[in-house]
């Protein structure tokens, strides 16, 4: 079984400490802005949904006119420009202006499959630059070669969330675009990050957090955005049910919930954070504009959008406890199993946690308190998905039921 003990004893870290006052803050800042837009806060999860959506919409009207600098123009450099989110980034800061600096590997994509000549068709209207994110000369010398970049936008974040790869990646290598923005002149550091880290327990959560803490000391105006699932974590059995299959799910599928939110609306909410000043020097966890859904929600929105009858998988969490102590022992005799037992964590870690703002004060993920943003649903994804397929929505190593 999968202890947590020795994470609740470790003392909290900057970036964790503000991680647990961020579910008040959101509480607060959800609760402002109902009051400002003249409507009462939900009291409990089971209000009306026609009444909620009434209540997001009211409120996001409300707040539009917050404080805005004009920063048209500016020049962003993107690191993780070709990942499932960054490529989305790179493309909203064009239409809207900015002077943009994509900076790539020379194979890109998931398994290298891009080619330079590939990222520079797809990112039209960006200067496409190429080297490894993790020298921080190659980062220097190729991504700002005059030594002037404005604003810097990470994107980056580990393939595998292995040990290693985790600490290279969401730490060190984010660390080289912090350290090489603030020498070129940056202002402004834009990080994606995951609505996870406020309940650390797994290695790429803690790599990220220490940047974040990191980041926050640094001197620099930051927005830390940490979103809830994308769609893609959630498209894993689009095809196999499509084809008969039962939707598989931990539990009685209710173990865990998430408002999931498009890479395209968060494209934009974070290319809002370079000009929007209530986004910034901010922890900004961030969902879609659905209600709060579990896993078996979202497989009965399946079936009933492929007029199927529902056709359930029930698996014990229990089993993955199994698997996890398995490759626990086992890696100790042999060390290269570390990173297979980790990944068993990862699975356990999402299929029992929500991807929910966490009420610091109750330890319950509270689904109100998590801000909606952007108008693409769920609904209208696996709509698309099931028409047209899973084009541009590849999981790669993140595959859990083999749709890759």
């Amino acid at each position: 079984m999968l202890h947590t003990a020795s994470a609740t004893k470790r003392t909290p870290s900057k970036a964790a400490q503000v991680a647990r006052k961020d579910g008040t803050r959101c509480r607060m800042r959800a609760r402002a802005v109902c009051a400002a837009a003249g409507v009462e806060p939900a009291k409990t999860r089971c209000v009306d949904r026609k009444r909620r959506r009434s209540q997001t919409t009211e409120a996001k009207t409300a707040v539009e006119g917050a404080d805005f600098v004009d920063m048209t123009g500016s020049r962003v450099l993107v690191v993780g420009s070709t990942g499932y989110i960054g490529k989305f980034v790179v493309k909203e800061l064009v239409d809207r202006g900015y002077q943009v600096v994509a900076f790539a590997r020379e194979k890109s994509g998931i398994g290298g499959k891009l080619s330079m000549d590939d990222v520079q068709k797809e990112f039209e209207g960006a200067e496409v630059r190429f080297g490894d994110v993790c020298d921080v000369e190659s980062l220097r010398e190729r991504g700002c070669p005059d030594g002037k970049v404005d604003v810097v936008v990470s994107c980056l974040a580990s393939r595998t969330g292995g040990i290693e790869d985790s600490w290279r990646i969401d730490y060190q290598a984010t660390k080289n675009a912090l350290d090489v923005g603030k020498a070129c002149g940056a202002s402004k550091f834009v990080l994606l990050s995951a609505i996870c880290v406020q309940k650390p327990l797994l290695e790429f959560q803690r790599a990220k957090l220490k940047f974040e803490e990191e980041l926050m000391e640094s001197g620099i105006t930051y927005s830390i955005v940490r979103p809830t699932a994308f769609f893609k974590s959630l498209a894993g059995q689009v095809e196999s049910v499509k084809k008969g299959g039962p939707y598989v799910m931990f539990g009685d599928g209710k173990l865990a919930a998430c408002k999931p939110i498009s890479e395209r609306d968060l494209a934009k909410f974070m290319v809002d954070c370079i000009t929007d000043e209530d986004k910034q020097n901010q922890v900004l966890p961030i969902g879609g504009p659905d209600e709060a859904m579990t896993a078996l929600d979202q497989g009965e929105m399946l079936f009933r959008l492929l007029g199927k009858d529902p056709k359930f998988i029930r698996v014990p969490i229990g089993l993955m406890d199994g698997v996890i102590g398995i490759f626990d022992a086992l890696a100790k005799i042999f060390p290269g199993l570390k990173d297979s037992a980790e990944f068993g964590r990862i699975g356990r870690y999402y299929a029992a946690e929500s991807m929910l703002v966490l009420d610091p004060n109750t330890g319950e993920y509270d689904a109100f308190s998590t801000p909606s943003y952007g108008t693409d649903t769920l609904e209208a994804f696996f709509k698309g998905a099931i028409e047209n397929g899973l084009e541009g929505q590849e999981l790669g190593d993140q595959a859990i039921f083999g749709q890759k």
